[in-house]
């Protein structure tokens, strides 16, 4: 595996997105069917990535994605903007007046507890950015003469929303690789995206494809399997015990399959109930592995997690620190993001900073 670098040219962002960002209802410790009120928060898994980057680590950001115009889809852009993040790269696509033809993804995600799970319901038939297409975004110009960002983020929601949009993903990834801008995958598997359109063969045909065009590849105890069709042995059926082993075989086959991969990661997480996991990782880098043990955090909402252990592994990488140090950033953050309500992280550097030197929870002031 050869080594990731990373460009110390100025450019204007230090990371870039590409995906929907949904406006997500939530109904706080009430349930979706019951509850009588929501309060909303914007997210994605592509979108979260640069936020958390923006709004935690201070990096600069942007998300490539496509709005309706209309009043949602105006919130979705307002909450986007109290994250910090740059929404020039947004489409912005006429609204038909009651959403035959286009219109916003919603996201209805109650967080569980105990031993009720938490429950997502997504309406996102028809939305505007799965139905973007090549040449829609200027991928030449954005990642040519401007030279406008160090880091291409996508990921497998993106690329299952509609045939079109796995081949956006491809374009960007070229143009991003021909400039030599590093490009990161979650794989992000979301069955209720794949079941009509020829469930996991399908997602295993496109996204073979893709990775082949990926520096980072980053993953969860499921979505090597029902994405790559990479088996993990030694793992149960409910994922209750993940023998690192096991992971560190996959990592290495994987590595094999796709030799363009620089660093491959997985997150651990082992579900004893909706309030409390197991939580870690494992990443090969180098030929390398590097392992950060499980351990036991109390959660608030699990949504966002996986991607806030990406913006932190990302972080590390785009500024240069040891690859143990970013594993573990990485696993810190998302541990953060889960202590919080909605998609998005609300920890600060300091925060994540604190937990990888082993600092407690005990009270700051």
């Amino acid at each position: 595996m050869e080594k990731l670098v990373i460009s110390d040219a100025p450019r204007r962002w230090d990371c870039l997105s590409l995906g929907e960002v949904m406006l997500r209802l939530d109904p706080g410790e009430s349930r979706i069917h019951t509850t009588r009120c929501f309060q909303v928060w914007e997210g994605g898994g592509e979108y979260n990535v640069a936020r958390g980057l923006r709004r935690c680590f201070g990096l600069r950001t942007a998300i490539a994605t496509a709005l309706a115009e209309n009043p949602v889809g105006r919130l979705v852009e307002d909450l986007i903007l109290q994250g910090g993040v740059d929404t020039s790269l947004i489409k912005w696509v006429p609204y038909d007046g009651v959403g035959r033809q286009v219109r916003n993804g919603l996201n209805f995600t109650e967080r569980g507890f105990g031993v009720r799970a938490a429950v997502g319901c997504s309406d996102r038939g028809h939305t505007a950015i799965s139905q973007v297409k090549r040449g829609d975004f200027n991928w030449p110009s954005i990642f040519g003469p401007e030279n406008a960002s160090k880091w291409l983020h996508t990921g497998g929601i993106f690329a299952a929303l509609s045939a079109s949009t796995a081949e956006v993903a491809a374009e960007a990834m070229d143009a991003a690789r021909s400039h030599a801008t590093p490009v990161s995958y979650d794989l992000n598997y979301r069955d209720s995206l794949w079941k009509s359109i020829g469930g996991k063969a399908r997602a295993q045909e496109v996204n073979r494809e893709l990775v082949r065009k990926v520096d980072l590849l980053l993953g969860n105890e499921e979505d090597f399997s029902a994405m790559l069709g990479v088996k993990i042995k030694g793992v149960s059926e409910d994922f209750d015990e993940l023998p690192i082993a096991g992971y560190e075989e996959m990592l290495r086959e994987v590595a094999v399959a796709y030799p363009n991969l620089k660093l491959i990661a997985s997150t651990l997480r082992t579900a004893h109930s909706a309030s409390r996991n197991g939580w870690g990782a494992i990443a090969l880098y180098q030929d390398q592995i590097v392992h950060v043990p499980q351990r036991e955090i109390e959660i608030c909402d699990r949504v966002g997690g996986g991607d806030s252990f990406a913006s932190g592994l990302i972080y590390g990488l785009l500024t240069n620190k040891p690859i143990e140090w970013a594993v573990k950033c990485g696993v810190a953050h998302g541990a953060l993001a889960m202590t919080t309500p909605g998609d998005t992280s609300m920890a600060t550097l300091a925060e994540v900073e604190r937990i990888v030197k082993g600092g407690s929870a005990r009270i700051a002031r």
